[in-house]
């Protein structure tokens, strides 16, 4: 009986595409991705990659032709419908903002009462007007959407902003942030059975490198007299590895740290009396 494969879309180029691709083979998938390919099989895990437009992706999870997805938050706001998110990515962070002219005198939404704003995204920004009582007058346009105030289109933008340049290129300041996205799984929501099973898998998988990725591996020797000291200081997994040095009164002590709070923890690593730390950075954390 042949196995069934899952299909997994990501977006075809642009933001997405490589960070995508990377997760995928920081997971153990072989995938060969050849230029303007739309279709790639793994060869070591029954999944099909389909590079598609990132719009269109949602439709597609929603219709059953995609079994799980890679696509920006913001996306499952504006399209998302009855789609199950798995996962939170932590690549590819923007956020859907208001902007409007440096010269502008709008200063908030209120302001926007009875003005026009150009889009890609309507229905977050309706949900967002509504939410702040405004009436304003969206025009829905596809790309371009920065030239919009400089042509007379529209007083204002709503838009995916990442560092701002964009809009500084073309005269805009950012106003307000809508929503905040990143990169996210989803899966469809009637997926079950042989197909569930092989998503559990992946999602294993992902959840391992994602984990990796903010942690570091520790060593230090540690005089035995500020062993607990130390030990308090190293949570780790469950709990901090302890081995005798041959240098009596003295200890190797093995650990798991957060690299959110790494420079912090070493300093008080320091001042408890740990010598010779290294850091080692982690390929994979299986919990």
């Amino acid at each position: 009986m042949q196995t069934k494969r899952l299909t997994i879309a990501v977006q075809k180029s642009g933001r997405l595409f490589d960070e995508s691709l990377q997760l995928l083979r920081e997971c153990g998938l072989k995938v060969d991705a050849g230029n303007g390919a739309l279709k790639a099989q793994v060869s070591n895990f029954p999944i099909d990659v389909l590079f598609l437009r990132n719009s269109d992706i949602p439709q597609y999870i929603m219709d059953g032709v995609v079994d799980i997805a890679i696509v920006g938050e913001n996306l499952l706001e504006e399209k998302g419908g009855e789609i199950t998110k798995l996962l939170d990515l932590n690549f590819s962070k923007c956020r859907v903002s208001l902007a409007v002219p440096k010269s502008s005198e709008i200063q908030s939404v209120q302001d926007f009462e009875g003005k026009k704003i150009a889009t890609s995204y309507p229905v977050t920004l309706q949900k967002y007007l509504r939410s702040n009582n405004v009436s304003a007058e969206i025009h829905t346009i596809s790309g371009s959407v920065e030239i919009a105030p400089n042509i007379g289109l529209a007083d204002g933008i709503c838009d995916i902003v990442s560092s701002g340049n964009t809009l500084f290129m073309n005269g805009l300041k950012e106003l307000s942030v809508i929503i905040k996205s990143q990169a996210v799984l989803v899966m469809n929501p009637d997926l079950k059975g042989d197909k569930k099973e092989m998503v559990d898998k992946l999602v294993f998988r992902i959840k391992a490198v994602l984990a990796s990725k903010n942690s570091k591996y520790i060593l230090l020797n540690a005089p035995n007299e500020r062993l607990n000291d130390i030990i308090a200081l190293l949570p780790g997994m469950r709990s901090p590895t302890v081995l005798p040095l041959a240098t009596s009164g003295w200890s190797s002590v093995h650990s798991v740290i957060s690299d959110d709070q790494f420079w912090d923890t070493i300093d008080e690593l320091k001042k408890a009396g740990a010598e010779g730390i290294l850091i080692v950075p982690i390929e994979k954390m299986v919990n």
